[in-house]
Parts: structure tokens; C-alpha cells; sequence
């Protein structure tokens, strides 16, 4: 793409920030090849990063409701993460940033047309779970309920947050 290595941090971060996702700024100021770009840096050894976390996949098999992914990702980095995690068989429906496009988390019309795929039009039938503060927080602003994971500290942020997997029913009894 003609951009120094050099700058290639810096404007990452940039890009993240100012569109919600580096990809979605790439589009936006350089010629990008949508797949390609995502197929480039999806290309990882998952299994050397992700472990199946056996806690996780009872909760979240236990849950009564519909889940989904809702991600930034493509449907195949998706699938494959899931795969990685054994969790494959336990999601209805990806929602993926090309189903989103030309929006990304953390846009407010990113959620509505998740809600529009998810055929639930009302938000507060819904839980946004995330690791990122500000995706929690955008879907707050929609009227989503958000719980946070990765903190176990109370935040505006978000409805609820937690780091254990079996805390998370309880906060889905007040989500």
C-alpha cells in the first residue's frame, strides 16, 4: 500500500479510533481490497492464541436466549475463532462488518442493522457482551444493555461487568 513500516503503528491506531475499525479508515483513505485485506490479517495460528475454556462453553450452552456474534471480524475469521474455542455449535447467527458495511462497531447504525439481521427490533431484548469499553458504551447509547468483559470494576461504561464466566448469568438476570 506505499505506507512506511514506521507509520504503520501509529496510523493503525489512528484509523481504529477515528472509524472504528482499521479497516473501515483504510477504506476510507486508501484504495483496499476488502477480502484481501481480511483474509492478510486473519491469517494467524488461532490454536497458539486461544485456549477452549471449558467453564465458558457450559455458561454459555446454559444460556436460554438466541446468541449471536456481533464482530468486527469477517464471517470466516468468525467461524474460525469459534472452531478454536469450541464454541462453534453454540451461535445461531453471525453478524459480520461486511453485513454492517459500510458501518463497524462501535457506529450507532452498525447495532441497527445488527438488531434489522437479528430480526429483534426491540434493544432492550438484547445484550451486547464485549471486551471493549466503548463498543459496551455505543450499545448503551442505543438502549442495549452491555456487560463488559475483562474488569471486574463497576463502569459507566457498561450494565455490568466480569472475568468469570459463571458470573455471567447472574448479570444477564439484570441485564
Amino acid at each position: 500500500m506505499g505506507i512506511p513500516a514506521e507509520q504503520v503503528p501509529q496510523l493503525r491506531e489512528q484509523y481504529f479510533k477515528m472509524y472504528g475499525t482499521t479497516l473501515r479508515g483504510l477504506q476510507a483513505r486508501h484504495k483496499v481490497d476488502v477480502e484481501d485485506y481480511l483474509a492478510f490479517v486473519h491469517d494467524l495460528p488461532l490454536k497458539d492464541y486461544l485456549t477452549p475454556n471449558p467453564t465458558q462453553r457450559e455458561i454459555i450452552a446454559s444460556l436460554p436466549s438466541r446468541k449471536l456474534i456481533f464482530t468486527n471480524a469477517d464471517v470466516n475469521h468468525a467461524r474460525r475463532v469459534l472452531t478454536a474455542l469450541q464454541l462453534d455449535d453454540l451461535f445461531d447467527t453471525i453478524v459480520d462488518v461486511n453485513a454492517v458495511a459500510p458501518y463497524c462497531k462501535p457506529m450507532p447504525e452498525s447495532f441497527a442493522i445488527a438488531q434489522e439481521l437479528a430480526n429483534e427490533p426491540d434493544p432492550r431484548k438484547c445484550v451486547m457482551i464485549d471486551d471493549l469499553p466503548r463498543t459496551t458504551r455505543a450499545a448503551l447509547e442505543v438502549g442495549i444493555p452491555s456487560i463488559l468483559y475483562g474488569t471486574d470494576e463497576p463502569t459507566p461504561d457498561a450494565s455490568g461487568v466480569f472475568t468469570d464466566w459463571n458470573h455471567l448469568p447472574i448479570l444477564l438476570g439484570d441485564a
